[in-house]
């Protein structure tokens, strides 16, 4: 997908966006991250490559899920020290809230049994994550841990499919070892969820907070 820190030259008609409206479309899409995660945990149909590594650490340790996916995230976050990589306010709120609605949604979901249900349920939460993406990241106020972490690399040197895939495919691989759930879900997410955000950010960002002299660079994922 394809940054939105893009305005074209002297764009008399930009209107800035107030931050308490930035602020409101973070927290939205935080919240509705972490729901999202929760359901994909209730449909049982498998999780994205992160969520198995949650999943598994959760079913180790004992652990709440939404203790085990903020503390992956500050360890994350500790990886973007050599990287220079800078947090915002997104992604502090990232590392708080999303495992924090995660664990609520959890509690308000029930356990389902009906096949039907759970593909209904998985099929809600990809959208759901997409649309939530869309919304958090479209806000301009930083990136999450795991997304920092691939744009990071990619700054040291690695194609964004690269780093992106090696990171997949290497939390994946880990997760599964430690227990997590893989199955049709985990391959239905990876089809669809990089679509379906690439069509949620063009909908739901916001413009940049403050227009430019000239058009920038944009950083291609």
């Amino acid at each position: 997908m394809q940054s939105w820190y893009v305005l074209p030259v002297l764009d008399v008609s930009y209107k800035p966006v107030s931050l308490p409206r930035r602020l409101a479309t973070l927290l939205l899409g935080l919240a509705l991250f972490g729901c999202s995660l929760g359901l994909l945990v209730r449909a049982e149909l498998g999780l994205p490559s992160w969520d198995v590594l949650h999943q598994g650490l959760a079913e180790r340790t004992g652990a709440p899920l939404g203790l085990v996916v903020t503390l992956v995230g500050v360890l994350v976050l500790l990886a973007w020290i050599p990287l220079r990589e800078r947090p915002g306010v997104g992604t502090v709120g990232n590392v708080l809230l999303v495992g924090i609605a995660a664990e609520i949604t959890l509690e308000l979901v029930p356990t389902l049994d009906a096949l039907p249900l759970r593909w209904a349920v998985l099929a809600t939460g990809v959208v759901a994550g997409a649309v939530a993406t869309g919304l958090y990241v479209g806000a301009g106020l930083g990136p999450g841990p795991r997304d920092g972490l691939m744009t990071g690399l990619a700054r040291r040197g690695l194609s964004i499919r690269r780093a992106r895939t090696g990171i997949e495919l290497g939390v994946l691989a880990v997760g599964w070892l430690l227990g997590g759930p893989v199955g049709l879900g985990t391959v239905l997410y990876a089809l669809t969820i990089g679509p379906l955000t690439q069509l949620a950010l063009t909908w739901l960002s916001l413009p940049p907070p403050a227009p430019r002299a000239a058009a920038g660079s944009s950083l291609r994922v």
